[in-house]
């Protein structure tokens, strides 16, 4: 029986639909349609199970699971055996101690001895025994945001994106004290033959997310256009380029930076770069 790997993914929600489509960018193929709890790839040696974000660590470290995509947040509550392979760069957020919008608020010693809704008790037991504050941690699972309007707390340490579900609950974000983004993490057991799948993996993943940091761009220039061009363009080997029909035009085409990108093309425009074409990267192996 040929060896296959087995990813654990959250079943629903941003992270899981964000896992999914980095896997088919990289050409994974597989169906999950009827919402089945496994998932087998037609084309890569992978199997997939779907499973509640908070439960994956559990798994990768138990083995059930050779490899899970989870928010990094997930990982550091659970504190269980696995190796964080990789950052991914999707469903990024915060985790943040918040207060009544009302009440002034002078720094952490504001929590000394008041109560704290949140639902992850170990992240934030870790950063106020580090800070030195004493506090009473309330462990909750959901609606973390009402708690102090309901007099359970005094305020809360959770999840925040936008702040805007802060604000609908009249609350005021105060300290931000974890990061976190989604995250590949491995068994730290896995054999050969697992390993090398994962190295495959690895390497598909690369290539796509390389390709988001840069641009494809065609463009025409004269000919005596054709120096500065090539020294506006940056870290870049000698671009392509073709003879046009027009005589003492060329094309050329070359890979630019995101985010340098509109500098760049308005320094060639301005020594005379014409007709500029901008393309995405599907993929990019170096």
């Amino acid at each position: 029986m040929s060896t296959v790997l087995r990813l654990a993914v959250q079943k629903k929600g941003r992270l899981s639909e964000s896992s999914l489509s980095l896997l088919k960018e990289c050409g994974v193929k597989f169906s999950n349609n009827d919402r089945k709890l496994k998932a087998t790839s037609t084309n890569f040696p992978i199997e997939f199970l779907f499973l509640r974000d908070d439960d994956i660590p559990d798994y990768v470290s138990s083995g059930v699971a050779d490899i899970g995509i989870v928010g990094e947040n997930e990982v550091a509550e659970k504190k269980k055996n696995v190796d964080l392979i990789k950052r991914l760069g999707f469903s990024k957020c915060r985790i943040s101690l918040a207060i009544p919008k009302e009440v002034d608020y002078e720094g952490l010693k504001y929590f000394q001895g008041k109560k704290v809704a949140t639902s992850y008790p170990v992240i934030l037991r870790q950063f106020f025994e580090e800070q030195g504050v004493d506090t009473d941690i309330h462990t909750i699972s959901g609606s973390v945001e009402i708690a102090p309007g309901i007099g359970l707390a005094d305020g809360i340490f959770d999840i925040v994106s936008s702040g805007s579900t802060l604000i609908s609950n009249g609350l005021k974000e105060v300290e931000k004290v974890f990061f976190s983004e989604a995250v590949l993490v491995a068994n730290p057991g896995l054999d050969a033959d697992k390993r090398a799948i994962l190295d495959r993996l690895l390497f598909r993943i690369a290539a796509v997310q390389e390709a988001r940091n840069f641009r494809y761009i065609m463009l025409n220039a004269p000919e005596e256009a054709l120096k500065n061009i090539e020294e506006i363009l940056p870290g870049a080997k000698s671009p392509t380029v073709t003879p046009l029909s027009t005589p003492g035009w060329v094309s050329l085409q070359a890979i630019i930076q995101e985010d340098e990108f509109w500098s760049v093309i308005e320094d060639i425009k301005s020594v005379g770069g014409e007709d500029i074409i901008s393309l995405p990267i599907d993929k990019m192996i170096k």
